[in-house]
C-alpha cells in the first residue's frame, strides 16, 4: 500500500514514517496543507493520513476540496481537537476515520488496516465486481454474461489499478509509475496506448458495460456505462 502522510509537527511525521516502512508500507509526507493538497490530488494513493491543524491550508479544508474533486482514497484525520462536534464535522464532510493524539502505533496501524479492508469491500472471494464484469486479478482472468477471457500481466495490472480508482483520471506518468515503475522509459510512455487498446478489445468482446477513456492530453478514466 502507498499512502500520503500530511503532518506538520515533523519529529512526528518523521516517527510515523519510520513505524509505517517498518511495517511494509510505502509512504510520502508532506509538512503543510497546500503541498498535502498538490499531493494527494496529483498522486494515487491508497490511503491519506491527514492532519487537521497544518500551516497554509488546514485539514479539513483538503478534504472538501479532494471530495469535491470525485477523489476517494480513504481519509484517516489525526486531530488533538477530540470534541464529538469536531469529529462528526470532519467525518460529514468525507473523513473515513478519526484518530485523536496522543495515540498508539498499535492503534494507528490497526485503523490502516480497517479502512484498507473496507476500500476493497467491492472486492468478492478475490473477485473485484465492476457493473457486468467480474475481474480475478489473482488468476488475470475476466467474465462478463457468462463469458471469460484471460488477461496478460500487464493488462490485469492496468485494469486492476483502473478499477481501484473508477471514474478518476489517471495520468500516463501515474500509470507507467505504479506498473511499470519509476525506471519506465520513453519508449514505453509512447506504447503505453497499445496495452489499453488490446484490453479495450477483451472487454468489448465479452460486451461488458465497462469502458476505459481516453481523456486526450491527460490519461485514462474507467467508468461504469
Amino acid at each position: 500500500m502507498r499512502l500520503l502522510l500530511v503532518e506538520d509537527e515533523v519529529m512526528l511525521s518523521d516517527a510515523l514514517v519510520y513505524i509505517l516502512k517498518k511495517n511494509n508500507y510505502a509512504v510520502d509526507a508532506a509538512y503543510d496543507g497546500i503541498t498535502g493538497q498538490e499531493m494527494a490530488e496529483s498522486e494515487i494513493y491508497d490511503l491519506i493520513i491527514l492532519d487537521r491543524m497544518l500551516p497554509e491550508k488546514n485539514g479539513l479544508d483538503i478534504l472538501k476540496f479532494i471530495r469535491k474533486k470525485g477523489i476517494e482514497t480513504p481519509v484517516l484525520m489525526l486531530t488533538a481537537m477530540d470534541s464529538i462536534e469536531n469529529r462528526v464535522e470532519g467525518l460529514d464532510n468525507g473523513a473515513d476515520d478519526y484518530l485523536v493524539k496522543p495515540f498508539s502505533k498499535e492503534e494507528l496501524l490497526a485503523r490502516i488496516r480497517a479502512l484498507s479492508r473496507r476500500h476493497t469491500d467491492f472486492i468478492q472471494h478475490g473477485s473485484i465486481k465492476l457493473s457486468s464484469l467480474t475481474f480475478n486479478p489473482l488468476r488475470g482472468e475476466i467474465e462478463c454474461n457468462g463469458n471469460k477471457t484471460k488477461l496478460t500481466t500487464k493488462e490485469s495490472q492496468l485494469l486492476e489499478l483502473l478499477a481501484r480508482n473508477k471514474n478518476q483520471v489517471l495520468t500516463k506518468d501515474q500509470i507507467l509509475d505504479r506498473v511499470w515503475g519509476l525506471d519506465s522509459d520513453i519508449e514505453m510512455n509512447n506504447n503505453i496506448e497499445v496495452y489499453f487498446s488490446y484490453l479495450r478489445k477483451k472487454l468489448r468482446e465479452l460486451k461488458c458495460n465497462v469502458v476505459i477513456e481516453t481523456i486526450r492530453g491527460i490519461g485514462y478514466c474507467l467508468k461504469e456505462v
